[in-house]
């Protein structure tokens, strides 16, 4: 772990070098407010963990982030511009991307493929284009590229196989190296460990550390609290759709709102 960041403890504090600045986000499901969020902000290069209890709002947040659901009222920005109603894709095309509960690898194509369908430069906009034959010079680039990454997460052996034929934790680890064919500067992380064998489980997060200190900055959810102190820079705790403490993860354990929400006294609506 690094040493604490001098940043202020209270929610919605500004922080010295922001990437994601959330302001005024709020979204409802039939009259129940899954996020409330008055500010919001992202350190850069840290890793910041996104927990609360069952209901908290946390997937919600991050689909309202990521482009896969619009909020009603509020914005964010990333690095100054503004993602407001820009869809998923042209979200991750501008340098964040996430990941999911439920892994979202491409079963009938091979390793190798789904990581070239996420590559940022290829020719076309389809996953066709991307898997054409007759490579010119960008295409043999990204085949290049995308064999590195898969050396660095323990996949090059595994480049031919289909993706539907890997274990659960190499498709979480196939998934978060796919996100760095688009070279982002934002990795939302949703239950990263989820799922995951306990021996692939350390192997994971030190590759969450890699990305970290690379120069990227990851946001996760995570239930589990042992991996939430192990691994987290700074941690952000919502409950009822409100942020309701953030700060270094051993400042936030002895808060008494986090406390009080985690035995129940916060009556969350489900995350969406």
């Amino acid at each position: 772990m690094r040493p604490e960041p001098a940043i202020p403890h209270e929610p919605g504090a500004p922080k010295p070098d922001p990437v994601l600045t959330v302001t005024g986000m709020r979204r409802s499901f039939g009259g129940l407010r899954a996020v409330d969020i008055d500010h919001l902000e992202i350190q850069r290069r840290t890793i910041t963990s996104l927990i609360g209890p069952n209901g908290a709002g946390k997937t919600t947040f991050f689909n309202l982030l990521t482009g896969f659901e619009a909020p009603d009222q509020g914005d964010h920005m990333l690095d100054g511009d503004l993602l407001l109603g820009i869809p998923a894709h042209q979200v991750a095309q501008r340098g964040m991307v996430r990941t999911f509960q439920l892994t979202k690898v491409l079963p009938r194509l091979t390793v190798l493929e789904n990581m070239l369908v996420a590559a940022k430069d290829q020719p076309g906009s389809s996953f066709l284009g991307a898997l054409r034959g007759g490579w010119g010079g960008q295409e043999r680039e990204n085949e290049k590229e995308a064999g590195e990454i898969l050396d660095r997460f323990g996949l090059a052996a595994m480049a031919d196989e289909y993706a539907g034929r890997l274990s659960g934790g190499q498709r979480k680890l196939l998934e978060m190296a796919r996100v760095l064919m688009v070279r982002p500067t934002v990795i939302m992380l949703d239950e990263p460990t989820a799922g995951v064998n306990p021996v692939l489980i350390q192997s994971l997060l030190e590759h969450v550390k890699d990305l970290r200190d690379a120069g990227m900055t990851v946001v996760l959810v995570e239930h589990d609290m042992d991996v939430v102190q192990s691994i987290s820079d700074w941690v952000v705790v919502m409950a009822e759709g409100h942020v309701i403490a953030e700060g270094p993860p051993k400042v936030v354990a002895r808060n008494p709102a986090v406390i009080e929400a985690y035995l129940g006294r916060h009556r969350g609506v489900e995350d969406q």
